[in-house]
């Protein structure tokens, strides 16, 4: 890989780490990927890492569904979840395919260089 492009997916999966909004289980494959590299666990983290994200980032209609449901409204208040739906409508509208909180934006910018990633 590109040590350009490696490079900037280290960035994305540290900006992911950091992410409030990321789930413990992306956080221990980033750091898991971040430990590996440079070693013979890279490509194999490496792996782990895409497979993780892949679960975890979420469609902007899930968002939407999430934050429309009564789970939805008990994670986030009923008034912030009444305006993460709206959000979710409104990014939906202009485009987006997945969620853009802080997590999911590193996900889906870390998932644009897969195969490079995958690729070591």
């Amino acid at each position: 890989m590109d040590q350009a492009v490696k490079n900037g997916i280290v960035e994305k999966v540290k900006e992911l780490i950091l992410a409030p909004s990321c789930c413990k289980e992306a956080k221990a494959a980033a750091e898991s990927w971040l430990g590996a590299l440079g070693t013979d666990r890279e490509a194999e983290q490496a792996k782990n890492l895409v497979a993780e994200l892949e679960m975890d980032i979420m469609p902007v209609d899930g968002l939407i569904a999430f934050a429309d449901s009564e789970a939805g409204a008990q994670v986030f208040g009923q008034e912030m979840a009444k305006n993460v739906a709206a959000h979710g409508r409104e990014i939906k509208a202009a485009g987006a395919k997945y969620c853009d909180c802080p997590a999911c934006a590193a996900v889906a910018a870390i998932l644009e260089k897969k195969e490079e990633l995958l690729q070591g």
